[in-house]
């Protein structure tokens, strides 16, 4: 009975030791978290009627999304650029279809102007518009440039400003994705704009649409901490600009022409002014008549002494 038993536990032993062996559990990989959809939000708090910038939005995921919600995307931000806050948003404030209207929504230039104002469109490029870097809602100052190639060297170029403090309100500049693949593909590059519109009393209009014919047309961007009430009605020539046009000028400036009619001949005496203090701020020659002095002698030409060639 013993030797039975002993036999059958070692069968046993024998029989397990020659089982295949059972496959370690694997430990199954959790799935990767979906990535939280994150949304365009007020940065800092935006009344209602302002032009926003890119700084007045940050991106946040969501507890509730509401209606028209607006996703954190470069299409979207590009959108969003210089479009009108139509309510007043508190910081963190969800961006949506409705709190805002689009540049080139209908209507939208209408609801940008304040009342009493009118909307005027000029041309700009990248010298003349500030390398589009303006944005709706800056305040920039509008500068007209003439140049009159038959006027005197020291007039010939003037420039002044025409309208201070003036509002864009509206701008055709595009932000585009260049299409690049790598690590280019997520910038973007800035179309310079082609026009620029500009709020404007109705007076201010006329002066626009007037100063487009005389010359050209530049904006002058503004400082933000800068007082509104900040002139600048000085009007710059050539002759401001270089020292030699302002030379000639004054050189130009000593001296006046005498022409004497008598005795059947005509004589013509360059003389010095007495009071000579020409400047840039002297009307140039071609615009004073009196800088030519006529004489019609009767008696001989001996009264009129090289000595005494004075105006």
């Amino acid at each position: 009975m013993v030797f039975l038993l002993a036999a059958g536990a070692l069968g046993l032993i024998a029989y397990s030791m020659n089982l295949p062996n059972a496959p370690a559990p694997v430990a199954q990989a959790a799935a990767p978290a979906a990535p939280l959809t994150r949304y365009l939000v007020a940065a800092r708090p935006l009344k209602a009627g302002t032009l926003t910038r890119e700084e007045d939005f940050r991106a946040d995921p969501l507890d509730s999304v509401p209606t028209g919600a607006i996703r954190d995307t470069t299409e979207d931000r590009s959108r969003l650029l210089g479009s009108l806050v139509r309510k007043n948003l508190d910081t963190g404030s969800p961006i949506t279809s409705e709190n805002v209207l689009l540049r080139g929504d209908r209507g939208f230039l209408a609801s940008v102007l304040e009342p009493g104002t009118r909307a005027i469109s000029i041309k700009v490029d990248a010298e003349s518009g500030v390398s589009g870097l303006i944005k709706p809602g800056d305040y920039v100052d509008v500068v007209l440039t003439q140049v009159a190639a038959n006027a005197d060297v020291a007039r010939r170029a003037l420039s002044e400003t025409i309208l201070q403090n003036v509002r864009i309100i509206a701008i055709d500049q595009e932000i585009v994705q260049t299409g690049q693949t790598g690590a280019a593909n997520n910038t973007a590059t800035a179309k310079v704009a082609q026009t620029v519109s500009l709020q404007l009393a109705p007076e201010q209009v006329k002066k626009i649409a007037v100063a487009k014919n005389l010359g050209s047309l530049s904006l002058a961007m503004r400082s933000a901490v800068e007082p509104r009430d900040i002139a600048d009605s000085r009007t710059i020539s050539s002759c401001d600009v270089s020292a030699e046009i302002a030379r000639q000028n004054a050189v130009a400036g000593q001296t006046a022409a005498v022409v004497v009619y008598g005795g059947g001949k005509v004589q013509e005496y360059s003389v010095r002014k007495q009071d000579s203090t020409a400047g840039c701020g002297v009307l140039p020659k071609m615009a004073r008549e009196s800088d030519t002095v006529v004489v019609h002698a009767v008696d001989e030409l001996e009264a009129v002494k090289p000595q005494e060639k004075r105006r």
